[in-house]
């Protein structure tokens, strides 16, 4: 990161100034010096510096002034406040103006460079959340998140505003309404975005194996652990977790979770010793809460925990206004997926997906385009390159479709015509297509059968 990032050093001290100037300089930032406030305005001016780093008491303009007019003038600059002793209320007050931190004199290295590496990061957070605000603000864009309607931008703001707190987020909805996309924005919109991001579902995860995933495990833990492994809270140290479907995680596990979020320690299985740890929690389910509180299936210490802020995603039903925005957002995305060239659907499709209720959310909308988009070549969807299964519901176990032994042929074809309309639900055109026989075909059995007596 600091490879030239341009910093400022202001103090009246020379010996000071140049010795901080130097160490920075080691370290691969752009440095530059001024001996007192008003020549720091003036670098201020020229050089346009990320941070500043500033003695507090200077001769002609001190730190707090230099301070305040740097607030107000160039207020995406950052501010370090150096301070002796008996100036730390000053150095307080200081931090209450802007300033990113103090630090006392005689400056401790280690300290100056994680506090700069940390303000800097900051300093990153805040522009990628300043550009999300007005992607937000202008096209409805958060991350990958896509929505203009009220339910959406209600979920996006929201979103927005937690990203850059260390808050655990319980995030709540149906399956396939984007409830991973939800944690990595709020992980990208950190300042933890540099480190990293991991994802694990709980569900999928056999019982047996969930204490190693989360925890991690020594050589020769348990029967089959053969090397040394980390587990989850290890691999995503300094970043965010995602515990996805977290109702599917055992009670066991579940306690032994709510220590480490209590401790920010881990044990591997098979060790005597703790880690320390430094991840943002998130966790996902598509089961309500309280729900799953009453039925046993979550410890109410560990959604307490979690539930600092609750987002929930909306079914896609809910927010169908939305529509054409999605479209537009997964088409480039499978565009640049499958190096094709779909640029819409026409308009017999859009209302097609209109009228339909989306049981699979966003998640069910993708695939559906996805398929379309792998069997047309050209620039737009037609309703043709839908799969004429769309929209239909799905088969019951127990359909009322029977065949047996000394069953005529003639009356199998009844059967199956009839059921397939039932299917789809008196739609003649979709039964035609599914039966694979022409629709004047279909209408010439249908009176076929209306004139011959019901069995």
């Amino acid at each position: 990161m600091p490879r030239g990032v341009r910093v400022l050093v202001v103090d009246d001290e020379a010996a000071e100034r140049e010795g901080l100037a130097t160490l920075l300089d080691s370290w691969g930032y752009d440095t530059s010096v001024a001996a007192d406030g008003r020549e720091a305005l003036e670098r201020i001016q020229t050089g346009n510096p990320r941070v500043v780093i500033s003695d507090l008491r200077m001769p002609h303009l001190d730190g707090m002034e230099l301070l305040k007019q740097v607030r107000q003038e160039h207020s995406a600059v950052a501010f370090i406040m150096l301070t002796g002793q008996g100036t730390i209320d000053e150095a307080v007050a200081a931090t209450k103006l802007g300033a990113y931190t103090f630090l006392e004199k005689p400056l401790d290295p280690n300290r100056l460079r994680v506090e700069l590496e940390n303000c800097l990061k900051q300093q990153d957070s805040e522009r990628r959340l300043e550009i999300a605000h007005r992607r937000l603000r202008d096209a409805g864009i958060l991350g990958n998140l896509v929505g203009q309607s009220k339910r959406m931008q209600e979920v996006l703001s929201l979103i927005a505003q937690v990203a850059p707190s260390s808050a655990s987020v319980l995030i709540t909805g149906e399956s396939g309404t984007g409830k991973e996309l939800a944690a990595r924005t709020i992980h990208e919109l950190s300042p933890r975005a540099s480190k990293p991001f991991v994802a694990v579902n709980c569900a999928a995860i056999p019982e047996t194996l969930m204490e190693s995933e989360i925890l991690g495990h020594e050589k020769g833990a348990f029967t089959g652990a053969m090397e040394r492994r980390a587990g989850c809270f290890e691999l995503a140290d300094g970043g965010t977790l995602l515990l996805d479907e977290i109702g599917e995680m055992p009670i066991a596990t579940q306690a032994k979770l709510l220590r480490v979020l209590e401790d920010s320690k881990v044990r591997r299985l098979g060790s005597k010793t703790e880690i320390s740890v430094d991840v943002r929690v998130l966790a996902a389910t598509n089961k309500i809460p309280e729900e799953a509180l009453a039925k046993g299936q979550l410890r109410s210490d560990l959604y307490y925990r979690l539930n600092v802020v609750q987002i929930f995603m909306p079914p896609l039903r809910e927010h169908l206004e939305d529509l054409p925005d999605l479209i537009a957002a997964l088409l480039e995305d499978l565009n640049r997926k499958h190096g094709r060239r779909v640029k819409w659907v026409e308009d017999e499709v859009l209302d097609m997906f209109r009228n339909y209720s989306w049981p699979g959310n966003v998640r069910e909308l993708r695939n559906v385009l996805e398929r379309a988009i792998l069997v047309q070549p050209g620039d737009v969807l037609r309703r043709e390159n839908i799969p004429k299964t769309f929209g239909l519901p799905p088969p019951s176990v127990d359909n009322g479709l029977t065949l047996r032994p000394g069953l005529t042929v003639a009356e199998a074809e009844r059967r199956l015509i009839l059921e397939t309309l039932n299917f789809t639900r008196n739609n003649k055109t979709r039964a035609a297509e599914m039966l694979g026989i022409s629709l004047k075909t279909l209408h010439n059995k249908l009176k076929e059968y209306e004139s011959q007596p019901q069995n």
